[in-house]
């Protein structure tokens, strides 16, 4: 049921937890290469080896097919874009790039967005707006909450700025596995999808449009972009649930890259 969700123990939380720490290093390393003219090819190479390197292995890659190490999301792609030697970076792309580690016997899950060069003030906006709502998410989780609030919490955030919030793809338990309870969405919604308690690992990762939420599924069953063609932006970490409030597995460290609004 949906509202059946793990309660991990302090041994597989200290697990997530160094599974949630590699994938954090790894995604700081992939969005300080960033740069015009790099392929999204080269981004997956460097996730692979940093994921080797640290004794772990790219959750993606060979996930129900998934032919690549990382997901690298640029401007209109909404999520699960396909790195690849032909799509290089361009001056003022918008780019996401989403991290799973699998170290130990767990997976730690992440994403964030980078800009390439300059972004426009209409790009600039979205991207704070969406961190601004995915953060506000994450400051109401502690134990007791329902899960359906956090959706209501970044719709309410993103809907002011004319903006709207993914309904196809979520947020989920992880851990043990990828991909588990609870269901997060990230719109209003009073779906019951069970209450947070102390030992849940999940995460949250509002995809928030520029146009319309819907989206267009590409030839490659993976690859989905906004049904207007207008941008997309996404903040994703990997959360514990505390006896008092709530922890960011994959929050950034003192050498983390700075977004533009944090410099």
């Amino acid at each position: 049921m949906p509202w059946d969700i793990h309660v991990n123990s302090p041994e597989e939380i200290a697990g997530i937890r160094k599974a949630a720490r590699a994938a954090r290093e790894v995604l700081d390393i992939a969005g300080q290469a960033v740069k015009p003219g790099m392929t999204t090819d080269e981004i997956d190479e460097l996730v692979h080896s940093e994921c080797v390197k640290r004794g772990g292995y790219p959750s993606p890659l060979n996930y129900n097919g998934f032919p690549k190490s990382v997901c690298t999301s640029i401007n209109e792609v909404i999520c699960h874009g396909i790195p690849c030697t032909q799509t290089k970076l361009k001056e003022g792309d918008m780019l996401n790039i989403d991290v799973t580690v699998y170290l130990d016997g767990f997976h730690g899950d992440c994403s964030e967005m980078f800009c390439v060069g300059e972004v426009d003030e209409a790009g600039k906006k979205l991207l704070r707006t969406t961190y601004k709502a995915w953060q506000a998410a994450i400051a109401i989780c502690k134990p007791d909450v329902p899960y359906s609030k956090i959706g209501g919490v970044i719709e309410e955030i993103i809907a002011k700025e004319g903006y709207t919030s993914v309904r196809s793809f979520c947020g989920h338990g992880v851990g043990a596995v990828f991909h588990t309870n609870p269901t997060v969405l990230h719109y209003k919604n009073k779906q019951n999808n069970g209450v947070m308690r102390p030992g849940h690992v999940f995460t949250i990762e509002p995809m928030i449009n520029e146009g319309v939420e819907k989206h267009l599924m590409w030839k490659d069953d993976w690859t989905a972009t906004t049904k207007d063609g207008l941008r997309s932006a996404q903040f994703e970490h990997t959360l514990l649930i505390t006896e008092n409030g709530v922890e960011a597995l994959t929050a950034k460290t003192e050498n983390s890259p700075k977004q533009f609004w944090e410099e």
